[in-house]
């Protein structure tokens, strides 16, 4: 009952990482390989994060 007014922290790391993903699109259509690969790996962690959080919802 109390968790009714608790924000989902994995909705704004989802974000964020929709974010990176977006950016790192645009930086690949640029010809930036290098700034895509790291937006690519920033990403990469958000998502690790929030699958770690998932995981430790569920449980």
């Amino acid at each position: 009952m109390f968790g009714l007014f608790r924000k989902d922290p994995s909705k704004k790391l989802r974000k964020q990482y929709d974010v990176k993903l977006e950016q790192a699109m645009h930086a690949q259509r640029n010809g930036d390989i290098k700034t895509y690969s790291m937006l690519t790996a920033e990403a990469e962690a958000l998502w690790a994060e929030i699958m770690a959080l998932e995981s430790k919802k569920q449980n």
